[in-house]
This record gives C-alpha cells, structure tokens and sequence, in this order.
C-alpha cells in the first residue's frame, strides 16, 4: 500500500475520526482498515462517510470490530467502531 492514506482523520477527545466523504469506492474501505490495523488501535473509531459502505460491514466483522450506523443528512452516515469483546477461554 502507498504511504498515503485516502481521506483525512483527526484525534479527538471522543476517539479518532475518519472522514472519508467525497471519496470514491473502494478509497473509504482501504482508509478504514488501515486505520483500524494500526498497533495500539483499540478504538474508538468515528468513520464519516457519504454512502452506506455495504461492502465494509462483513470486514469489520471478520477482523472482530462491532458498529453502530447513526444515519446524517442527506444520506450520509456515521460508523462507531469498537473492538468486540474477547471471550475469556
């Protein structure tokens, strides 16, 4: 992968935001994973996006990330992720 990151992302006090708006597919994909395999990322993760990433869902499930969907204006959207629980073996 580039060195270069698509889309931009910031630190906040209620965890680190993404904002891959006006970026075309699969360019949102790519920024959120990258972001979320980073050492140390435990979350949370606020991803700003402009469409529903349909596609994105079964990734984060598969790399053990949950979501919540808070829906915006104008179809845009809101992703909270949070790594899922660890069952204790």
């Amino acid at each position: 992968m580039s060195d270069v990151v698509p889309g931009r992302h910031w630190l906040a006090g209620d965890g680190l935001h993404v904002d891959t708006r006006g970026l075309e597919p699969p360019d949102p994909m790519v920024a959120v994973l990258w972001h979320l395999e980073q050492p140390g990322q435990n979350g949370p993760v606020i991803v700003h996006l402009d469409r529903n990433p349909v596609h994105l869902f079964p990734e984060l499930v598969e790399r053990g990330w949950l979501y919540r969907v808070t829906p915006e204006a104008e179809g845009a959207l809101t992703l909270t992720l949070l790594p899922a629980p660890k069952d204790p073996a």
